[in-house]
Parts: structure tokens; C-alpha cells; sequence
């Protein structure tokens, strides 16, 4: 090309550059974030800021309604965007700054046509209206969560992808936002949501519970549990708000008689172990603390929803400690991707260790000994030692034994290499740098070596990455 030529295509280049039109160009969000396990789950093109919930759901007929207003900024030139919401929810309306947006709505996603056009960097307001019977959605591994109906309401759990079956979403866990919660029942029912409790009343027939999340939470943690319950609301000494709900038909097994007595006595350990937490990682991360034991023997398992653990029956004392020690790891400090779950599983099961080492209990020492005595070539060993906790080769086995007892053995294995004043000056700087924030493997690899002083490369390739029992 002559440099005359040449000249005329750069000055055609920056023309076509500069005009309005290009300018302007405007794109569909992505339907996905692309996680590896769950890539349709999150959607591209938009941050959520805020989320306002006001749900309706008369327990009697199973039939939720909802209007759900977003807050959210634009971080691309949008002219579609999606959320994530099940498909057995009829939309009726849906608006975009007030104005009335066309949709449509398939599977889990709803893709919105916002008029005008969103710019990038501007905030927006989505309102979705929406009912439906809401049933549970199940994961890979045949579990449970979402909206999950019960004798006299709802358990309400979203992990990892259930919160799309009771509102829109951005469901990706690095979407953190703040939430508030208007959720009516019927008279004598309450209703549970994350954060501190704003007011309540009952009128017509029916109760009202007002709630507000003031720290971001990732989607898969908010909760609207619903049903007929023993409260107890009051405060911690250190003046934290405690918001515990007990179903008078909760038991350990459902050959056993109900024992809501217990259960109470099992949530009244909070103000302790938040006190000892707290000081052993750093202050408690949010404004309120508390615990729901229901009946929902269907479901099989707990949940750290933020603020408040869900507990599908009585839980053990050992199950609430863990749950707990979630809202640091887990909730406070979130992970990015699926696949690291690990760093949820595994820092709140050994939590759960070193909590019994100083309440005089098995030592963590002794709690990795047992474990590490399992032989790889039995049923036991197959299950603990395979697959690796950071080498999960799909969905199926996400909540299984690796990323629970083998996580937890990493971090104590870590803690015999680089000793006791090393180690806990670690967990206090992955919490205090990260918290409210996302995670991954490779950024508390980082910090390890960082605090340490030590290359732990192969360390962490034998205990995270490789199948098989690490050699001591």
C-alpha cells in the first residue's frame, strides 16, 4: 500500500471510529456468566445494585406473586439485557425506568428490551411482576433448593441455583448486592428474610415482615422462609440484633417427637460462637445474626443464608458452629466460581475443628489424624480422597466429601508447614482483606506464600489439585 493510500484508510479508520453510529453501538448482555459448572447462571452487561422484593404467598394455595425491583448500572451499551428467573412464573409486566419494556421469557431466562436504550455507566431500575407455583429446582447431584413448600409454608434456600425459583436475578455469586424483603403470610405466620427486621404487621387476615440486607449478598444466600414458628428476637451483649425462629414440629428424625425446645437451645450458642469467631478471624461482618430450624426433612441439608443459617430440622451443635463460621467464609468472603467451593466447605468445616480444639474437644490435629488414617483404597477412602477438592470435574459432585473434609485438611495440613502465629495471621488477612468481596483459589495461594514467605506451589498442587491421598 502507497503511503497516500495508506493516509486515506487511516483517515476513513478514525472517521468510522469517531462517528455517532459507532459510538452508539448497542449489544445484548450475555445470558451467561460462563461458569464452569453453571454457565447459564448470571447474565452479562449490568451490575445489580439493590434488589427490593415485595412477595405474596398465601401458603394454603402454593401461589407466590411477586414484584421485584432491581437497581442495577450498565456496564456495556445495552439494548437487551437478561435475568434469571424459572420459567413456572408467569411475567405480566416488566419496566425499565418506568417505562414499559417488551420480553421474553424461556427456560431461566428473561430477556428484557429496555426503550430507550440503556448507555453504559448509567443506573437503571428493573420492575418484574410475576406469579406462579413455585417448586423446587433440583441440581445435578438430585438435591433440592428454591422455593421448597412445606406443611405450613416455605423453605426458602438457593444454593447454588435456586434463587431463580422465587425471584429474578442476576445468579452468579460475584453479583453481590444489598436487598430488602416485604414478604405478607398468612395471620400467625412468620416470615424470615435476611438482614435486620424493619417492621411487621398484621392486617386483614394477614402478616406482614419487613426486612432489609444493608451488605451485599450474593443471590444464592437470600431467604424468605415462611411458616408457623417460636421467635426469639433480642440482642447479643454486644448489642447485635438476634433474630432466631423455631417450627414447633422440628426433630432430629421424623420417627422422633418434635423437640422445638432443643432446638432453641442449640441457636442460644450464637452469641458464643460469634464471639469466638470474631475473634479469631475479625469482626462479625454483618448487622444481625440469628437462625431458622424448620420441618423440611425433604430438603436434607442447612444453609448459611446470610444472617441467617436455614436448618431443614434440629440441627446438631456441631452444624451450627459450621454455619455460622460460613458468614465470614462463604458469605462475607464469596467465592467467584463454583468450582472453589472448597474455600466455603472446607475453611467452615475446619472452623468447625478448631472450635472444638478450644472448647475441649478432638484437637484439628486430631480431626486431620483420623481422617488422613483412611486407607485410598476403601469405599471411605474412594469417597475422601478422590476427586481432588479443586480438581471437581462437573456439578454433580460439588458438595461432596473432598471439598469439605479434604479442604479442611489442606488448611490444617498448611497449618503444621508454616505454624500456629503464620497460619491464624493468614485466615485474619484473607478475611480482613477480602471481606464483602469474591475469591478464588489462586488469590489465597497468593496470600499464603505472601504471609509465609515460602513458595507452597507444590503444597497446594498435592492437597487441592491432584487426585489421590498427599504424602505428609
Amino acid at each position: 500500500m502507497n503511503r497516500r493510500a495508506l493516509a486515506l484508510a487511516v483517515v476513513a479508520l478514525f472517521a468510522l471510529w469517531a462517528s455517532p453510529a459507532a459510538a452508539e453501538r448497542y449489544v445484548a448482555g450475555s445470558a451467561g456468566l460462563g461458569d464452569p459448572f453453571f454457565p447459564l447462571a448470571g447474565n452479562g452487561g449490568y451490575d445489580v445494585r439493590h434488589y427490593s422484593l415485595d412477595l405474596g404467598y398465601p401458603q394454603g394455595e402454593n401461589l407466590l406473586s411477586g414484584r421485584a425491583a432491581i437497581v442495577a448500572r450498565a456496564t456495556q451499551n445495552l439494548r437487551s439485557f437478561n435475568l434469571d428467573l424459572r420459567d413456572m412464573y408467569t411475567v405480566s409486566r416488566v419496566s425499565v425506568n418506568g417505562r414499559r419494556a417488551s420480553f421474553v421469557h424461556s427456560g431461566q431466562e428473561l430477556t428484557v428490551e429496555p426503550r430507550p436504550k440503556l448507555k453504559a455507566g448509567r443506573h437503571f431500575v428493573v420492575t418484574v411482576d410475576y406469579t406462579g407455583e413455585p417448586e423446587p429446582i433440583e441440581d445435578p447431584d438430585e438435591s433440592i433448593e428454591g422455593w421448597v413448600p412445606t406443611d405450613d409454608g416455605a423453605f426458602v434456600v438457593g444454593e447454588p441455583q435456586g434463587a431463580p425459583g422465587w425471584f429474578p436475578a442476576n445468579d452468579n455469586p460475584r453479583d453481590k448486592a444489598t436487598f430488602d424483603f416485604e414478604v405478607t403470610v398468612p395471620a400467625g405466620h412468620t416470615a424470615i428474610a435476611n438482614g435486620v427486621l424493619l417492621w411487621h404487621r398484621d392486617h386483614g387476615g394477614k402478616s406482614t415482615w419487613r426486612w432489609l440486607e444493608r451488605y451485599p449478598m450474593s443471590s444464592y444466600l437470600a431467604t424468605a422462609t415462611n411458616g408457623v414458628f417460636q421467635t426469639r428476637f433480642d440482642r447479643l451483649p454486644n448489642g447485635l440484633p438476634r433474630y432466631d425462629a423455631v417450627d414447633p414440629n422440628t426433630r432430629r428424625r421424623t420417627a422422633d417427637p418434635p423437640d422445638p425446645a432443643l432446638a432453641m437451645e442449640r441457636l442460644a450458642a450464637e452469641p458464643e460462637i460469634v464471639s469466638f469467631f470474631s475473634d479469631l478471624y475479625g469482626p462479625y461482618p454483618f448487622d444481625s445474626v440469628g437462625g431458622i430450624v424448620d420441618w423440611a426433612p425433604d430438603v436434607g441439608y442447612a444453609l448459611e443464608s446470610q444472617t441467617k443459617p436455614n436448618y431443614d430440622r434440629l440441627p446438631s451443635a456441631g452444624t451450627v458452629v459450621h454455619e455460622l463460621a460460613h458468614q465470614w467464609f462463604g458469605d462475607s468472603v464469596a467465592i467467584t466460581e463454583w468450582p472453589d467451593i472448597w474455600l466455603n466447605e472446607g475453611f467452615a468445616t475446619w472452623s468447625e475443628w478448631i472450635y472444638s480444639e478450644r472448647h475441649g474437644g478432638p484437637t484439628a490435629q486430631e480431626s486431620f489424624d483420623e481422617l488422613y488414617a483412611i486407607p485410598e483404597d476403601t469405599e471411605q477412602g474412594q469417597d475422601l480422597w478422590f476427586p481432588a477438592p479443586k480438581a471437581l470435574p462437573d456439578a454433580s459432585v460439588l458438595f461432596s466429601t473432598p471439598a469439605y473434609d479434604r479442604g479442611a485438611m489442606t488448611l490444617q495440613a498448611l497449618r503444621t508447614k508454616v505454624g500456629d502465629d503464620t497460619f491464624f495471621r493468614l485466615m485474619r488477612e484473607w478475611y480482613r482483606r477480602n471481606r464483602n468481596g469474591n475469591v478464588t483459589t489462586a488469590d489465597f495461594i497468593a496470600l499464603a506464600e505472601r504471609v509465609s514467605g515460602m513458595r507452597l506451589g507444590g503444597f497446594f498442587r498435592a492437597w487441592l489439585f491432584e487426585p489421590g491421598k498427599p504424602a505428609l
